[in-house]
């Protein structure tokens, strides 16, 4: 994980800025192994200091807490609190909707091709496409929340669900403007 360590307006030692990487790389690989980036900026704040934390876990997954202090090492102190809070919440989260998730009877069986890309070039209308693979997928039944949820741990750009809501197939995805979208054939009404 990248540690980035900067002062405004207080110039952040060695001593310092190694025992923040430390105390902070420890306390975020507790919980995310692969982290991707991490800032902590110190300031001066009345008599004492302010430490801000923000902690990149993974995609979409930001966390951030401050605290003030008497010293640069008691905000230190206090602001990784609430980051090891936010942390250990997230992961539990994670871990409950693991335990808690579909059962056999609740997967669908889905049939899914990889074509062959035949460049920029448009097919004649009577030619097929050259498949490359053909592979099954499970098709789990969630809520909107938990499909979206694990498109996002799964770092993927789309995921189809069996709305637990009303036994529909849906789709969320991720949109080019970073929101997440959904579909939802026939207004979620059974016909």
């Amino acid at each position: 994980m990248e540690i980035s360590v900067k002062g405004i307006h207080v110039d952040v030692g060695d001593a310092l800025r190694g025992q923040t990487e430390s105390k902070l790389q420890s306390s975020v690989e507790k919980y995310f192994e692969n982290a991707l980036h991490s800032t902590v900026v110190f300031s001066k704040e009345g008599h004492g200091f302010r430490a801000e934390i923000s902690v990149h876990a993974g995609r979409g997954m930001i966390m951030q807490g401050g605290s003030n202090g008497y010293d640069a090492y008691g905000a230190l102190d206090g602001a990784l609190g609430r980051i090891n809070k936010q942390l250990r919440r997230y992961k539990r989260r994670i871990r409950n909707h693991h335990h808690n998730g579909p059962s056999e009877d609740e997967l669908v069986m889905a049939q899914y091709s990889i074509l062959a890309s035949e460049g920029e070039d448009e097919l004649p209308e009577a030619s097929e496409p050259t498949i490359v693979a053909e592979l099954t997928h499970h098709i789990a039944t969630l809520t909107v929340s938990e499909a979206v949820m694990r498109m996002d741990l799964a770092q993927t750009p789309v995921m189809m669900f069996k709305n637990r809501a009303h036994g529909e197939l849906n789709v969320v995805y991720r949109r080019d403007d970073g929101n997440i979208g959904w579909i939802e054939p026939s207004g979620g009404e059974k016909s």
